[in-house]
């Protein structure tokens, strides 16, 4: 099993901001009150998670970790009906915050896999999620810099490979695919950028 994170609010790694530092003071009261509504109104899980993809802090990593907190506790209170609504853009930024530089974002991230309920609603959906977070986790496996990632990384392709090894086989084909066509389109933008500098040293 992997070892999930406290949720009381993260230590910011470097000397945070005057906004992030009131923020951490009201966090976990501002989540509690959002999840009372969720539980409340179960349809109120799709306005959450997507306000919050809406707001992404994208520039802030220690508020990256905070929402990440708050998104699982959201999540535990969604049903099905409701995750199938936003699951494709809520696992696409999911799936950049695992590849993010900032260990603990994609750590946090890592650590959403180790919710039994989470991981039964990804399982539910394999066939529509398995595709988008796929490349993300290939990604990670073979060169993130912080290997505690990278072993997080490497247990969850495994979780999902159990899961389904046919779709898991099936994704790994079509990304190791489009992998080699990415390589394709890159060789020839040099090779043209090769020939420009070449005519602009002839024209000189």
């Amino acid at each position: 099993m992997i070892r999930r994170p406290p949720r009381s609010t993260p230590k910011p790694s470097s000397a945070a901001s005057d906004v992030y530092k009131r923020q951490g003071m009201y966090h976990s009261q501002l989540v509690y009150c959002v999840t009372q509504f969720v539980e409340k109104d179960p349809r109120m899980a799709d306005v959450v998670i997507r306000g919050l993809l809406k707001y992404w802090p994208v520039t802030n990593s220690q508020k990256e970790v905070l929402i990440l907190g708050e998104l699982e506790e959201v999540l535990e209170l969604t049903q099905s009906a409701q995750f199938a609504n936003v699951m494709v853009p809520l696992f696409k930024q999911i799936s950049f915050c695992i590849n993010s530089t900032h260990f603990q974002v994609a750590e946090r991230a890592l650590f959403l896999w180790n919710n039994d309920y989470i991981v039964n609603l990804v399982a539910q959906h394999r066939h529509a999620l398995l595709p988008v977070c796929f490349g993300a986790l290939e990604k990670n496996a073979v060169g993130h810099w912080n290997p505690v990632v990278g072993g997080l990384t490497i247990n969850v392709r495994k979780m999902l490979q159990e899961m389904d090894p046919e779709l898991f086989a099936q994704c790994r084909e079509r990304w190791l695919a489009d992998q080699e066509r990415l390589a394709e389109d890159e060789k020839a933008r040099q090779a043209r950028w090769s020939r420009v500098e070449r005519l602009a040293g002839a024209s000189a």
